[in-house]
Formats: C-alpha cells, sequence, structure tokens
C-alpha cells in the first residue's frame, strides 16, 4: 500500500496526538456538563420534580455523550499501544472506580422511577451524585499524576509495562489538587448547562453553584500552575529526539529535572492555552451572573478545552513519563504504532468522526429547548 506514505511517520504522530487531545477535550465537553449536572443534583434540586427536570436535561443525551469517552479509549488503544498498556495497568484500580460510577448512572437512570417510593428515588439520585462527583475527581487525579510521572519501567526485552506504584499512592497532594480542578470546571459546566436548559428555582440555584464553580476552577487553577511550575519537576530528552524512529521508549534518554514552564519559552503561543482557561472562566462567571444562558456555556467550554490544551502542550512530547525511569517515558515520538497502522487510522476518523458530529448536532437540535415542570409532570413519553 503506497498511499500510506503521502503523509510521513513523524507527521502522523503529531496528528494522532492533537486527534487523541480533541477526543479527550470532546469527552469532557459533552459529557462533562452529564457528570456536573450529576454532582450538582442535591444542591440544585430539593423536591422529587427539581430532580425530575435536572435529570431530564441530561437524560436523552448523556449515553451519545459517552461516545467520545469510547473513542478516546479506542484511539489510545490502537494510535498509542504501550500508553494503553501502561495506563490501564497502572491506573487499574483507579479505572475500575470510574467504571463502577459510571455503571450507576445508566442504572440510575432507568430504575429511578421504577417505584414511587421517595426513598427509592432519593438513593438513586445519590447514585447519579456519585456517577457525576468520583468520575470528575479520579479523572483529574490522573492528570495530576501525569504531569508528576507514573512509577513505570519496560521490560527490556520484550517491553512489558511493570507499574510499582499503588493506587493510594495516586492519592498525593498536587494529584488531588487537579482531581479538585476537574470538579470544579465540571460544576461550573453542569451549572452552565442547568441554567441553559431549565428555569425557576432549579436554574436559579445552578446559577449560584455554577458560579462558585467558575471561581473556584480560577483559585485552583492558578494555585496547580503555581505548584507544577515550582514544585513539580520536568522531563526533558536529554539529547535531541529522533522524530521518525522506531517506537521503542528505551532507545531515548530523558531526565527528570527542571520546570515545565520551559516549554513556554520553546513555544510562546502555548501560553494562550492556560489564557483561554481563566478566560473562558471567568466570562462564564459574570455571563451566569448576568442570564446570560448562552455566553455562559460557550464561555464554560471554552475554559475547558483551555484547561485541559494548557495540560497536553506543557508536556509535549511527552505522554505518560515515568517518575522512577525516566528513560522508559512514553513520548509522541516512541511510543506510537507503525505508519500504515495511523495512517488506516486516520482515514478511518476523517469518514466517521463527521459524521459522529453531525448526528450529535442532529439530537441536540431536535431535543433544543428548556425542560420544565409541565414537561416531567404532564408528559407521559418522560420517564426519567
Amino acid at each position: 500500500m503506497i498511499l500510506h506514505q503521502l503523509i510521513d511517520l513523524e507527521t502522523l504522530r503529531i496528528i494522532w496526538w492533537a486527534l487523541l487531545g480533541v477526543l479527550l477535550i470532546g469527552f469532557a465537553v459533552t459529557d462533562g456538563f452529564d457528570l456536573g449536572v450529576g454532582t450538582l443534583l442535591p444542591f440544585v434540586a430539593k423536591t422529587d420534580v427539581e430532580r425530575r427536570i435536572a435529570i431530564n436535561t441530561i437524560g436523552p443525551v448523556w449515553e451519545g455523550n459517552q461516545v467520545w469517552f469510547i473513542l478516546g479509549g479506542g484511539a489510545i488503544f490502537a494510535a498509542w499501544p504501550p500508553l494503553y498498556a501502561v495506563s490501564f495497568s497502572g491506573f487499574y484500580l483507579a479505572m475500575f472506580v470510574v467504571l463502577a460510577a459510571l455503571i450507576l448512572r445508566p442504572v440510575a437512570f432507568k430504575y429511578r422511577s421504577k417505584r414511587d417510593s421517595a426513598t427509592w428515588r432519593r438513593n438513586w439520585d445519590y447514585a447519579l451524585f456519585i456517577g457525576g462527583f468520583v468520575p470528575a475527581l479520579i479523572f483529574g487525579v490522573a492528570v495530576g499524576n501525569v504531569l508528576q510521572g507514573v512509577p513505570f519501567y519496560l521490560t527490556e526485552d520484550l517491553l512489558i509495562p511493570v507499574y510499582e506504584g499503588s493506587f493510594f499512592g495516586l492519592l498525593n497532594p498536587f494529584a488531588l489538587l487537579v482531581g479538585l480542578v476537574s470538579v470544579a470546571m465540571l460544576i461550573m459546566h453542569g451549572g452552565a448547562w442547568l441554567c441553559l436548559k431549565t428555569e425557576g428555582v432549579v436554574a436559579q440555584r445552578a446559577k449560584t453553584y455554577g458560579t462558585i464553580g467558575a471561581l473556584a476552577l480560577i483559585v485552583l487553577y492558578a494555585l496547580a500552575g503555581l505548584w507544577l511550575s515550582l514544585g513539580i519537576n520536568a522531563f526533558s530528552f536529554a539529547a535531541p529526539a529522533v522524530t521518525d524512529g522506531p517506537s521503542n521508549p528505551l532507545l531515548s534518554h530523558v531526565v527528570h529535572e527542571g520546570s515545565w514552564l520551559a516549554a513556554y519559552s520553546v513555544r510562546p503561543w502555548i501560553i494562550l492555552a492556560p489564557i483561554l482557561g481563566f478566560a473562558g472562566a471567568l466570562v462564564a462567571l459574570f455571563a451566569m451572573r448576568s442570564g446570560k444562558e448562552g455566553l455562559t456555556f460557550i464561555a464554560s467550554k471554552l475554559s475547558i478545552v483551555g484547561v485541559i490544551s494548557s495540560v497536553g502542550l506543557t508536556m509535549f512530547p511527552f505522554i505518560l513519563p515515568s517518575s522512577t525511569h525516566p528513560d522508559a517515558s512514553l513520548t509522541v515520538w516512541d511510543s506510537s504504532s507503525s505508519h500504515l497502522t495511523l495512517f488506516v487510522m486516520l482515514v478511518s476518523a476523517v469518514i466517521f468522526v463527521p459524521i459522529i458530529i453531525a448526528y450529535t448536532s442532529w439530537v441536540y437540535k431536535v431535543l433544543w429547548g428548556k425542560v420544565t415542570e409541565k414537561d416531567v409532570t404532564e408528559n407521559n413519553e418522560v420517564v426519567y
């Protein structure tokens, strides 16, 4: 097959690094407000009708939003096999906790209205809260650990990853701070969504908690950035990297020293990412207080794009560094699939991702509008 030679391996690696970021951002922007609404549910909705209003804003779309999560996992598996192997083995218990929490969501959606019992429904509402809060926290904790480096090494013969840490070791102070950044970000996003999709007391409470989330995001994001720049050592190549060489991390020599801020002197333009993170949250905060629902939701999305992009752009070309064996660190240049595999996947992505985006856009257009008390009390088709 000669066609795949039209794009060189270095370019394909950069494209798939960018596509992985796009998929993760797509998940945070779409399913993120689902997780945010679940986290806010006990606070913005006090009665059963109010809870049903909040739940029905995400009930018809949450499952489709998780497509981005599945696509992200598939991209890691196919485009970055060593990353998949290390992360899913090292973060196994954390992944299990996330999946258990996410499994609670569909069960709660389907079963909460099966019995006309206040206790029954309240218990399932707590399940929705867990299904929103726990993944939001753990995803952030995972990012915090990636920035610090994960304790693993690769065997020299088969490059089998060996994780040397523990589940509780992941819950270190910096990682927990990044976890709180994630929670605050999704609370802001969930509040913005509820302001857009509800009215009355639910919308008013969502405005209050969403504003708190935006303010907390600004403060916590700044603290995490300060800690990262002053207290967390960066990773860098000791010699110029081979960008189109074989996918073998052990062929590179990596040092664990210096500051991640060095990336901003090498690539000054990446400062746009944290600026967007702060500016988006600030605009969302004031727009939410001013009742500008559409602007609030757009600004919240842009803030998420900025926050997540700042991590990837700061770390580039590192994807998953090793804190105990820096030479085993996974980078864009030495942990990808083959040239042909990346090209075939790119062709598939070019075909199917636009279809997914078009279908998702159509679904949101059909379901556009606010969810009212009348909708959940008089419409027999509403089951949540």
